[in-house]
């Protein structure tokens, strides 16, 4: 794919990496099994997809306008371990020797700020593609037209998929614009979105399909309620009665694409400091990902098998 901006959900890899692998560590003990794993996706995304331009978005520690407004927003989730909040400046340390934009906005997260770049470079007529990588399916929201695809990972580390406008409705039966009218109806589990109450995945997914959104559903429930017809009455009950529910779902699912992002397009493409990343790799004893990256990133004359010494 020539001439593609790639877009990185940081933390949503690094916490897919850390639960994928089996716990590593340097010889001084520091853990890196995250680290290792990220950039085990990072050289895999590289290949596959030979962007031109790239940005990693980087969720803050702070508590998020979610958080705000709704103090249960994510509230099961466990602690974040400590061994996996240790590996996260390493992440950066690499990033930063490849010359990448790392972005970050305390109140928001990383989806966020990614859904603000995709608004803000969608249109660029340089760029090809715009490809989100990330860990999760949130950013399925933001495939608003061909140009816009989600690079995903299946099981585990190994097996990727791409996420254009035709496999997202075949995975929900919905174009990826009801997706988050569809989430706010059946709620989000993972976040802790209420949803609402006795309203699954099918019957959300039926009645985003005959209403597309919520607003609609809302008005045709009050002016043509024989539209509803299909519907069981405890269904009805439960839409009438969790309106304000619903759409407040709707407002914690829907992804912020208005953040006004201080970066410009110059910005986007790598600046590779080799001496600097092959010091780094050899700090945290990476041979194997330092062969991956002279056979990616160093021209010809230079892919040789060069190992670190430790």
């Amino acid at each position: 794919m020539s001439r593609s901006l790639v877009l990185i959900d940081a933390n949503a890899l690094i916490h897919r990496a850390f639960h994928a692998l089996p716990q590593l560590k340097t010889k001084n003990g520091q853990p890196i099994q995250a680290v290792y794993g990220f950039f085990s996706l990072f050289f895999k995304m590289f290949k596959e997809i030979k962007p031109s331009y790239l940005a990693v978005a980087f969720d803050r520690p702070e508590e998020t306008f979610r958080h705000k407004e709704f103090v249960e927003y994510k509230a099961q989730r466990p602690k974040t371990p400590e061994e996996l909040v240790s590996q996260i400046p390493i992440v950066k340390e690499i990033l930063y020797a490849f010359g990448v934009p790392i972005l970050e906005k305390v109140g928001y997260e990383a989806d966020d700020i990614i859904g603000s770049l995709v608004e803000k470079f969608k249109d660029n007529k340089k760029i090809e593609k715009v490809i989100i990588v990330t860990g999760d399916l949130d950013s399925l929201q933001l495939v608003k037209n061909e140009k816009v695809l989600v690079w995903t990972l299946k099981t585990g580390l190994s097996q990727s998929i791409v996420y254009d406008e035709k496999k997202v409705r075949k995975r929900f039966a919905l174009g990826p614009a009801n997706l988050v009218d569809f989430k706010a109806l059946k709620g989000d589990p993972s976040d802790n979105i209420p949803g609402v109450p006795g309203i699954g995945e099918k019957t959300a997914q039926k009645l985003i399909a005959k209403f597309k959104t919520l607003e609609n559903l809302y008005q045709k429930l009050e002016k043509e309620p024989e539209e509803f017809a299909d519907f069981p009455k405890k269904v009805i009950s439960s839409l009438k009665e969790n309106k304000e529910k619903a759409f407040f779902s709707k407002k914690l699912i829907a992804l912020r694409l208005d953040l006004g992002l201080k970066i410009s397009f110059g910005d986007l493409t790598l600046k590779i400091n080799q001496k600097k990343i092959k010091e780094l790799f050899q700090k945290y004893e990476f041979n194997t990902l330092w062969q991956r990256f002279l056979e990616i990133f160093s021209p010809e004359k230079e892919k040789k098998q060069e190992s670190l010494i430790f």
